[in-house]
């Protein structure tokens, strides 16, 4: 049986990737996309979901949910690694939603549908999740489990010195998360950027006549070449993917519970999450944290995952 799954995304071009993995894989019932602010404007973020969609065509349609604005948001720019639209610059034409439905409401609806069988992917921001718990505070009972894309143990930040992009930019969001008494399982950059993709694996890319594959080389020489130019990386690395294969794919990963929490002021700490790893701790432990990954294996499911998603498309 399929696992039902909502992908909350702010894309971004490794969650475009995600998106071609996830909506073509027979183990996976993608029952909605939500968007939320990050990488991108909410209003480009909801844009950018629908684009993928329809360049994608799956054979199951998810519900689309659309970003609402955060306030007080971080003046952050992504646009060097993912372009001014997020997807590369590639000047993919969309409509508009005539019926739109704000994400957390998405959220809601689909998990009181199918109660303890839904498995909530956050790839950007916590933003839909905490508004969605406001929303319908017994929620948190009913998630099966939120699997999270974000935060840090030891290896530090990619925004500051101390945060995680996601954690950052809504720190207030993740902090509620973090702290519900949903099952949680974070995937953070630590192991997350152990796996990479090289410009040889466009040769490995499904072939340009089908759609995903069409779609991905669109994105992906801009990807390569921003991560250079930018961060001096010969590949980009693919934390929303991993956290994709830690669903799909388990047996890859250690996982240790732990005890975190998100710092929410600071002018040094915004957005750093914290672990108690005291020799005696006295927080409770509140959600498993990836520790440890096998990092071949889960570059050569993705290269097989992009590869399935061609066939099927």
């Amino acid at each position: 049986m399929a696992r039902k799954v909502i992908i909350d995304c702010d894309p971004g071009i490794d969650d475009a990737i995600v998106l071609c993995m996830a909506l073509f894989d027979p183990r996976l019932e993608i029952v909605a996309v939500t968007a939320a602010e990050g990488n991108v404007s909410a209003h480009q973020a909801s844009r950018n979901v629908q684009t993928i969609i329809e360049q994608l065509d799956p054979p199951r349609l998810p519900r689309v949910g659309v970003a609402g604005e955060i306030e007080d948001a971080p003046a952050t720019d992504s646009s060097s690694l993912h372009g001014e639209d997020g997807l590369g610059n590639a000047g993919f034409r969309t409509s508009e939603l005539h019926h739109q439905h704000p994400s957390d409401k998405i959220i809601c609806d689909e998990v009181r549908a199918a109660e303890d069988e839904v498995t909530i992917l956050c790839l950007g921001p916590l933003t839909n999740v905490a508004r969605a718990l406001k929303r319908d505070p017994e929620l948190c009972t009913m998630i099966s489990q939120v699997v999270i894309a974000g935060g840090s143990i030891g290896v530090g930040g990619n925004v500051t010195p101390a945060a995680e992009f996601n954690m950052y930019f809504d720190p207030v969001s993740a902090r509620t998360v973090f702290r519900s008494a949903m099952t949680k399982t974070l995937v953070p950059l630590d192991v997350a950027r152990e796996v990479a993709l090289t410009f040889d694996v466009m040769e490995e890319l499904p072939a340009e006549a089908t759609r995903v594959g069409s779609f991905l080389r669109k994105l992906m020489p801009f990807a390569f070449r921003a991560h250079h130019q930018v961060l001096g990386q010969e590949g980009f690395r693919l934390p929303a993917v991993v956290a994709l294969l830690s669903i799909v794919q388990p047996e890859l990963f250690h996982t240790e519970e732990m005890a975190g929490d998100v710092e929410t002021r600071g002018i040094l700490t915004k957005g750093a999450t914290v672990f108690d790893r005291r020799i005696k701790t006295l927080w409770r432990p509140n959600m498993e944290v990836v520790t440890e990954l096998d990092a071949v294996a889960a570059t050569d499911c993705v290269v097989r995952g992009l590869s399935t998603a061609g066939t099927k498309a």
